[in-house]
């Protein structure tokens, strides 16, 4: 076993796991105190939900440009660069006047993509194979732990210090990261490497990565499955980060509560996510694919639908959507790796899928605010996120009907 293919591998996996913790939180941090910064701002909804369109946007205009980033820096300068990255962005985001605000999730989007991109390698890499799903679903979880304390304990910190210090007390969480990777990183360069570690390294890059040039003469990758992917993925995200964007909203307004309570119902639906990563490989080893696909898609449904119509339902709903966007971005992922019939063409299908579905998520959370504006209040948008939800499930199923196993 060479010594820079497992260091200590109880410090790269506690470095990943404390850095998953700053990988989603600071997209969701704003959320619950999002009433807030309008007014301190003076801007209206659609205007706000700019705060959470930004980030998404650069995931999708830097899918292509954050594997080149891994494969030339390494994954873990990739990995130290979006926890920099990711302090940096925070305090920008700190700095009086919207336009700051907007600059910081910008700059948090963008490492944040080059952070999605390294960890998969580092996974592979120095993961016995039989463990890598384990680790893949405990990396999962993590990320939505992150995602449920800034959910659940920003409104309160907000009440103490204000919404701005509260955003930026979170990144004691990043600065532990960087300690953490930071030590890995340091007794790494220590190990000399050897042949086999160099090429195992270099072998987990390329599989992950993929080759850069995404588009060419073959194989196709512009396959019928692959457009009906990125439109089921462009559905679940934007339909996700509308609801991630206003739900404590939502809960203040419909249900009257307070700014903590509203922020406590909306953590349910980033805490069930955790348990929603790991129920969804089960249902998979014993329903086809499709019939998971269809129970995803359905839970969706009844996520928006419910509440549109029951909104006093909150806490079950939240539930609910808890496991749908947990198994819907689990399921697409996995029908991308059945669909494609090569390597190259997995790489390929990941970066259209995900480019394209997260470019037309962007349009979520604005229009829903820019809904809520124009309508004077929450029905009109959750019908049409419930429209959506809709689109998301036929799709979904399309999908998993289309892709075939890859050929033995």
């Amino acid at each position: 076993m060479s010594a820079v293919r497992r260091p200590l591998p109880w410090l790269i996996f506690g470095g990943l796991f404390v850095a998953a913790l700053s990988m989603r939180s600071p997209i969701v941090a704003p959320t619950p105190v999002m009433s807030r910064i309008a007014a301190d701002f003076g801007i209206d909804a659609g205007t706000a939900g700019l705060i959470t369109t930004a980030p998404v946007l650069m995931f999708a205009l830097l899918t292509p440009v954050t594997a080149v980033v891994v494969r030339r820096r390494g994954p873990e300068a990739a990995l130290m660069m979006t926890l920099v990255g990711v302090l940096i962005g925070s305090f920008v985001r700190a700095l009086p006047g919207f336009g700051w605000m907007l600059a910081g999730m910008v700059i948090i989007g963008a490492v944040i993509m080059i952070g999605n991109v390294a960890v998969p390698v580092i996974i592979r890499r120095d993961t016995r194979p039989d463990r890598v799903p384990l680790v893949t679903a405990a990396y999962t979880a993590m990320l939505n732990v992150g995602s449920l304390l800034t959910t659940l304990l920003t409104a309160p910190l907000a009440d103490a210090v204000g919404w701005s210090l509260a955003l930026l007390l979170w990144s004691s969480i990043t600065v532990a990261g960087v300690l953490l990777w930071g030590a890995h990183l340091i007794r790494s360069r220590k190990s000399v490497p050897d042949a086999a570690a160099v090429a195992a390294e270099r072998d987990a890059v390329a599989a992950v990565t993929g080759p850069i040039p995404v588009v060419g003469p073959k194989p196709r990758l512009l396959r019928p499955v692959t457009i009906v992917l990125l439109l089921a993925f462009g559905m679940q995200s934007g339909a996700y980060y509308s609801l991630t964007t206003w739900l404590p909203s939502i809960a203040h307004d419909v249900l009257g509560e307070g700014t903590t309570a509203a922020g406590a119902l909306a953590s349910i639906f980033q805490g069930v996510a955790i348990v929603g990563a790991l129920l969804i490989p089960v249902l998979m080893r014993y329903l086809p694919i499709p019939a998971v696909s269809g129970i995803v898609g359905l839970a969706w449904v009844t996520v928006t639908l419910g509440m549109t119509i029951a909104p006093h339902l909150m806490a079950l709903w939240m539930t609910i959507g808890g496991f749908a966007q947990a198994g819907g971005f689990i399921t697409i992922l996995t029908l991308m790796v059945t669909a494609a019939r090569s390597d190259y063409e997995a790489a390929g299908m990941s970066a259209i899928v995900q480019g394209g579905g997260y470019l037309i998520s962007t349009t979520g959370a604005p229009v829903t605010g820019l809904l809520h504006d124009v309508s004077g209040g929450w029905a009109v948008p959750l019908w049409v996120l419930t429209a959506v939800s809709v689109v998301y499930l036929l799709t979904l199923v399309v999908a998993s009907r289309m892709a075939r196993p890859r050929p033995a």
